[in-house]
């Protein structure tokens, strides 16, 4: 089984960021007026600040080792009978995608990913590529998604991908 480039923590990481930090936002500007209209004209109204010294950096840290174990759990591998992942932390999920139904393989590079010099692979499938937008629904990913490989691993595995995908395609016309 292979792994993702040891880049692609950072890549995970700035991901719970960003997808947190608006969460984060809303939330802090909610407990402000909430203290602001409670406060009395003694006690400051945003006093629950000094807390964020405390709070922000044991979020980063819960990020990075996320990140860290997403990395470390996430393995992919082209098997004879199809493409297969498994990912997750707490709970596993295993895919396999036969080289038949693969339709399409995408290579997708977003502003953090082409800063760290990483690539996101696309695996169009017949049938869950209609369903599922490029990042999946509600963030969870396609089946068929990559995250976080080298420029050049990318290529690679989209190549030999649509090849074995032509191939499958060849052998199952000709029985």
């Amino acid at each position: 089984m292979q792994k993702l480039d040891p880049k692609a923590v950072w890549l995970i990481f700035t991901g719970f960021i960003l997808r947190w930090f608006i969460f984060i936002l809303v939330f802090g500007i909610y407990i402000a007026f909430m203290l602001l209209a409670d406060s009395d004209k003694d006690t400051p109204a945003f006093g629950f600040l000094k807390w964020l010294w405390v709070v922000v950096p044991a979020l980063l840290v819960f990020f990075w080792i996320w990140a860290k174990l997403t990395y470390h759990f996430y393995r992919y591998e082209l098997r004879e009978d199809g493409f297969r992942k498994e990912f997750g932390v707490i709970w596993k999920k295993y895919v396999t995608i036969p080289y038949d139904r693969i339709q399409n393989v995408d290579i997708y590079r977003g502003v953090i990913a082409r800063i760290l010099g990483l690539s996101d692979l696309n695996i169009q499938t017949a049938g869950a590529s209609a369903q599922v937008s490029r990042y999946g629904t509600w963030g969870l990913g396609a089946e068929g998604r990559l995250p976080g490989l080298s420029r050049e691993v990318a290529e690679q595995i989209r190549d030999e991908l649509v090849k074995r995908s032509r191939q499958s395609r060849t052998t199952n016309q000709g029985l």
